[in-house]
């Protein structure tokens, strides 16, 4: 007899509307996704159309205007969007989690502030990890000096994704030697450095900018402690798995249409291939579960979701980079070819496991916790 779960798989029926509006969405996000990759050009209309959905502040609290959807449905949603185009997803994701941080960590008449402007369709960023700081992006470096009506940063800030859109950014740095947080509006003391061009993930844009004597603001610093869910590390897993889809299915679809001249069998009729594709599948369902348990565990306000999501996250890494790179395999010569869909899909998946927390720093934190003295207790 099956084992019942203890946690649901799937979002409420009440919220699954909000699937199917975000499939509908990912089928032109999908047709245009290469393009975006070669061209390295932020996929503007597509966030602006998931904003005109309602996404962007679905899963806020209605007392500040959103549906308080659940997480489990947030993950659905990011994964629709990531095997679609998942420099939308990164772009997307990272916006919400500036957004909600800001929302969520700020006092009250802040709160109301951005959440309207969210509403508003006003873009968010991260401004959080330095040039020197690596995966310690909640750590800062920088210190900033007080001055009249707030602090003054003189630094940089690295990865910071759709920066060129960006309303506002979520800033952090030293202050009286801790981290302290700010929503700050770019003005000319911000600059662009446009050294952006990756590998994978090319319409992320995910740039570098410098402040020069920015200032900020003790006005809109962040100053409270919130027990909400950021979206970041829980929908981090999501977009690797939705990578991983992606690649599996592009995987399959040669498979299944490249004919063996010698057999006349297709390859997926070879036993080696369905070996493979059967590993890969059952792997990407255990990734699945493990960020869908992530996500229920937000939406209990469990203190067990940071753990889960990491050990969610360095799963869901390793998942999508092994299952597009079988795709390589499987796809050969002709999957190495620009055209092809399996090489974005392979230099895509890269991009999961160097996101912070990087697959490192999840195994260190993980095998930290697993070997201390109190792990058995």
């Amino acid at each position: 007899m099956p084992i019942a779960s203890p946690f649901p798989l799937d979002p409420p029926a009440s919220e699954m509307p909000w699937i199917a509006r975000a499939t509908e969405l990912a089928v032109d996000f999908a047709q245009h996704a290469a393009e975006l990759d070669e061209t390295a050009q932020l996929p503007v209309d597509n966030l602006r159309r998931l904003h005109e959905a309602g996404f962007d502040t679905a899963w806020l609290p209605q007392s500040y205007g959103g549906q308080g959807l659940s997480w489990l449905s947030f993950g659905r949603v990011l994964t629709i969007v990531a095997r679609a185009c998942p420099s939308t997803a990164t772009i997307w994701l990272m916006h919400l989690g500036a957004a909600y941080g800001l929302v969520h960590l700020s006092e009250e008449e802040n709160a109301g502030f951005f959440a309207r402007e969210l509403a508003a369709g006003k873009r968010f960023a991260n401004a959080l990890s330095e040039p020197t700081g690596g995966n310690l992006f909640l750590v800062p470096l920088q210190v900033a000096r007080p001055v009249e009506g707030g602090f003054v940063l003189d630094g940089a800030k690295r990865f910071v994704s759709g920066c060129e859109i960006a309303d506002y950014l979520l800033v952090n740095a030293l202050v009286d030697d801790v981290p302290a947080f700010f929503g700050v509006s770019p003005d000319d003391t911000v600059k662009l450095l446009p050294v952006w061009d990756s590998v994978g993930l090319r319409a992320t844009r995910s740039q570098l900018i410098t402040f020069d004597s920015t200032l900020l603001p003790q006005a809109r610093r962040c100053t409270k402690r919130s027990e909400e869910p950021n979206p970041i590390p829980i929908g981090l897993p999501f977009l690797s798995i939705g990578v991983a889809e992606a690649a599996l299915e592009a995987l399959r679809e040669h498979a299944c249409g490249r004919v063996i001249p010698t057999t006349g069998q297709p390859l997926a009729a070879m036993q080696w291939v369905q070996f493979a594709a059967a590993g890969e599948h059952v792997r990407l369902r255990a990734a699945t579960l493990l960020a869908a348990q992530t996500a229920w565990l937000a939406d209990q306000r469990s203190p067990l979701v940071n753990p889960s999501s990491l050990e969610a996250k360095l799963l869901a890494n390793e998942v999508a980079k092994d299952a597009a790179a079988l795709g390589v395999k499987i796809g050969g010569g002709s999957g190495y070819l620009k055209t092809s869909p399996i090489q974005r899909h392979f230099r895509d998946a890269q991009a999961g496991a160097l996101m912070a927390y990087s697959a490192e720093v999840c195994q260190s934190e993980i095998g930290k916790a697993l070997l201390s003295a109190d792990a058995g207790a």
